[in-house]
């Protein structure tokens, strides 16, 4: 009996099996039948020409011999998708949140990480949100991926057969860092997960500043980092009061990162780009930052020039 590394592999590789070993057959068959009558049909001197005509059995053959096989394919396909469906009510519920470019995953109470950590022969199902535009989540190992749309609610499950770290990957194009969309879903024993959930609970105690807050929540950390490190976006670290190099109607102009730069950037992020990066990658967040979280963000940007 096949035991791949979920329980939904078996079904997803048989019916892939079965589709490939029908594609090879004929495949082969067609190509010898070709070789064939190409050769043996070929015209040749002092051979006279044959008149051929249909065959009933042959037309009943071959429309009944596909048409098993095509059920069949259907057959294999549904037994193996079925089951996906059908989450178990006592599955350990997760939430996956994609933005461009990172996965996340919520387990509740504000208890979030950045990679899918999960026991071992535990049915496990993943409420799929998108906090942007379309993502598609991917586990090879595991043969499950789902769409994950704006305002859609869908949802995938599993239940991992072995330990170990498998990839979690994007597979709807979704922009410059579609590639890197990546993550990991790593499977422990039962124990070492609820030491991990305990820890992971404890860490919602430790408060953290509402500004990096609302710049994760927000996705900005997706395309911009806090400590210098060069993403789709110029980094945070040192940007509250610093000369910034900016494009501005295609001619570079010096302006000071103060509130009114920040916020612009933020608004109208397109009127004034730090040279070096790409017009066009950020929308404008008018509709999804307030001026309130505006002012948090600011004071928080503003605080990491003064931890240096």
């Amino acid at each position: 009996m096949y035991n791949g590394a979920s329980n939904l592999s078996g079904g997803v590789d048989w019916a892939f099996t079965f589709i490939f070993i029908i594609a090879f057959i004929f495949i082969v068959g067609i190509t010898a039948f070709m070789i064939y009558t190409v050769i043996h049909f070929s015209r040749k001197k002092g051979k006279p020409a044959r008149q051929f005509e249909s065959s009933t059995k042959l037309e009943i053959l071959w429309t009944a011999v596909p048409t098993i096989l095509v059920m069949l394919m259907f057959y294999y396909g549904w037994v193996a998708f079925a089951p996906m469906r059908q989450a178990p009510s006592d599955a350990l519920r997760v939430t996956a949140i994609a933005r461009k470019w990172e996965w996340e995953f919520d387990y509740g109470n504000g208890m979030k990480s950045k990679e899918l950590v999960i026991p071992v022969s535990k049915a496990v199902r993943l409420d799929l949100k998108s906090e942007d535009i379309n993502h598609s989540l991917f586990i090879p190992a595991f043969r499950v991926k789902e769409d994950v749309i704006p305002g859609y609610n869908n949802f995938l499950w599993f239940i991992p057969n072995f330990k170990g770290s498998y990839e979690i990957l994007c597979t709807e194009y979704c922009g410059l860092l579609h590639s890197a969309m990546l993550s990991k879903a790593v499977v422990v024993d039962q124990s070492e997960f609820d030491k991990w959930f305990a820890d992971l609970k404890n860490k919602v105690f430790v408060k953290e500043p509402e500004g990096f807050t609302l710049l994760r929540n927000k996705g900005c950390l997706a395309c911009h980092t806090i400590d210098g490190t060069k993403l789709v976006g110029p980094s945070f670290k040192g940007l509250f009061g610093s000369e910034r190099t900016l494009i501005v109607d295609n001619k570079e102009v010096k302006k000071k990162a103060d509130e009114a730069y920040i916020t612009k950037s933020i608004y109208d992020p397109d009127s004034e780009v730090v040279s070096g990066f790409n017009k066009g990658l950020m929308k404008s967040y008018k509709d999804v930052i307030s001026e309130a979280e505006l002012k948090i963000i600011i004071n928080y940007l503003q605080s990491l020039n003064e931890k240096k």
